[in-house]
């Protein structure tokens, strides 16, 4: 079942939906959850809520999956721009957005520090790191690589997909020479062979290549997935989640 919560984010000062997954059986059980954090929230379950009319399909995947999970879909800015600014943890130069003032340290501090120890104080999970992952694309996908690696004690997964790491790259690498991981981190990398031209698929691919090998010389464990066909849309990223799920949660 999934249910609407309204949560105070203090980075932008105003209210912020949650989109909460929980077990169908979760008011006739006393049992605890591991727990997905999830970017762009409103995109995960349903169509008719999704920004273009196409969900990422989580409910389905999770109401006929073997494993059960809480899902914290955390709902993005209205506004595009807005919400550029809330993704990126960095001050970078986009060719498609100008100079960016990333918000997005402000935005993992607030998931860390107020958003998951009130659901953890309001739901019954498992809270620990090594039940706790931390999922998202694009610009959510670039979060999530920032947050597992910032906040590595907290976060034991991610699932990086097909993320927008062009202006960001350089960042990323003193960002990864800079954390310690624990040997049990796994992160899953994404990209799609219809996500561009050939040419920006391969550069994109020789990002995601240098960024494993980082992390994996920093201790973390690594899963990549090359999909073909796969275009920059929910459509494709639907396609991924037994993927990652299951890598991640193995």
């Amino acid at each position: 079942m999934v249910t609407k919560i309204e949560r105070w984010f203090g980075p932008a000062k105003e209210n912020r939906t949650i989109h909460l997954y929980l077990p169908d059986d979760y008011d006739r059980s006393d049992e605890r959850y591991p727990v997905v954090y999830m970017f762009d929230g409103h995109n995960l379950y349903y169509d008719s809520e999704a920004t273009f009319g196409k969900s990422l399909g989580m409910k389905e995947f999770l109401d006929g999956w073997g494993k059960k999970f809480i899902v914290v879909g955390i709902a993005c800015a209205a506004d595009e721009l807005q919400r550029v600014h809330e993704y990126c943890p960095f001050d970078i130069r986009s060719f498609m957005y100008g100079d960016i003032k990333g918000r997005g340290e402000a935005t993992a501090e607030w998931i860390v520090k107020e958003l998951k120890p009130w659901v953890d104080q309001n739901y019954r999970t498992w809270p620990f790191r090594e039940a706790t992952a931390i999922g998202g694309y694009s610009m959510g996908g670039m979060m999530c690589l920032y947050t597992v690696l910032r906040y590595n004690a907290w976060f034991s997964k991610a699932a990086v997909i097909s993320p927008a790491l062009a202006p960001s790259m350089q960042a990323f690498e003193k960002e990864i020479a800079a954390s310690t991981l624990d040997p049990d981190t796994r992160i899953f990398f994404s990209w799609g062979t219809a996500e561009g031209s050939p040419e920006s698929v391969q550069q994109q691919e020789q990002r995601i290549l240098k960024l494993e090998r980082l992390v994996q010389a920093k201790g973390a464990g690594t899963y990549l997935m090359c999909q073909e066909g796969g275009d920059h849309n929910e459509a494709s990223w639907e396609h991924q989640l037994p993927v990652w799920m299951t890598y991640l949660w193995n």
